[in-house]
């Protein structure tokens, strides 16, 4: 579907852009931020401290609940406010100091424009489907190599494995260099398919909570990886036997790549 005529107000309305048409009429009333440099780094901050905060509180109540600890991979871990502090400021400071300006940049070369029309309810789920694939697959190459050559890891990537056991602060424990290619893929993505604005936010929320969900440590019966059926998405339990074993598990979400590949290492997890 093009939106080069979106502003047009005779155009008129599926009923299946109807169904989300009143969220996007209500984004859109904030429109000047939206359309606003600040807007990408506050979203993305907000996003992910806000996805993070229930696992740090969870972390903190394991003391006082010890019943909670049958839900985490390793029960007898609790990320300490030495560990927690430095994932949060870095995570801070790399946003404020490398991602704005580039952000800025962005903003000043091509000034963001608003469809007046939301998208179609089937396009979004199916982009935000093709999104999360290309990034998979994209991360899985960039991962593998990032492991494969010595120098990759040492100078990039090793930093994210500083930490032996993963929590929710931990996910963009990460070099720029990192941060930046997953920015590259993640912003590359929906512009190759061209996605609405609003399938565009949803897509960047879904990526935000199903990577701080894989470093959380918790293995809920709800966890995104029960959810969906005949093994196809790993999820936290097989994020966490990469960060175990370093030579497996190299997507971030799905399994077929690391099938194909022959990395996959599954775990026996006792059901909760």
């Amino acid at each position: 579907m093009s939106y080069q005529n979106s502003s047009d107000p005779q155009v008129l309305c599926s009923s299946e852009q109807l169904f989300l048409q009143p969220l996007w009429d209500h984004l859109r009333s904030w429109e000047a931020l939206i359309q606003s440099p600040f807007f990408p780094v506050i979203f993305s901050i907000t996003t992910y401290v806000a996805f993070c905060l229930p696992f740090v509180v969870l972390d903190i109540l394991c003391s006082w609940v010890p019943a909670l600890r049958r839900y985490k991979i390793h029960p007898d871990f609790s990320p300490s406010a030495r560990q927690l502090l430095p994932c949060l400021g870095q995570t801070l400071y790399q946003h404020v100091m490398f991602v704005f300006p580039v952000t800025l940049l962005h903003w000043a070369s091509r000034p963001a424009l608003l469809p007046h029309e939301a998208p179609e309810l089937l396009l979004l789920l199916n982009h935000i489907l093709f999104c999360l694939l290309l990034f998979d697959t994209e991360f899985f190459v960039w991962h593998l190599l990032h492991h494969k050559v010595p120098w990759l890891y040492r100078t990039f990537h090793k930093v994210h494995h500083q930490n032996p056991s993963s929590f929710a602060l931990a996910t963009q424990y990460m070099s720029v260099w990192e941060l930046f290619s997953l920015g590259f893929f993640d912003m590359m993505n929906v512009t190759l398919l061209g996605c609405h604005p609003l399938t565009s936010l949803t897509f960047h929320v879904v990526n935000i909570w199903l990577s701080v969900e894989d470093h959380s440590g918790y293995n809920f019966p709800w966890s995104t990886h029960r959810l969906v059926p005949f093994g196809w998405y790993g999820g936290v339990v097989h994020h966490d036997l990469h960060h175990s074993h370093f030579n497996c598990n190299f997507a971030p979400y799905f399994t077929h790549w690391d099938k194909i590949l022959g990395t996959l290492r599954t775990a026996s997890v006792r059901a909760r």
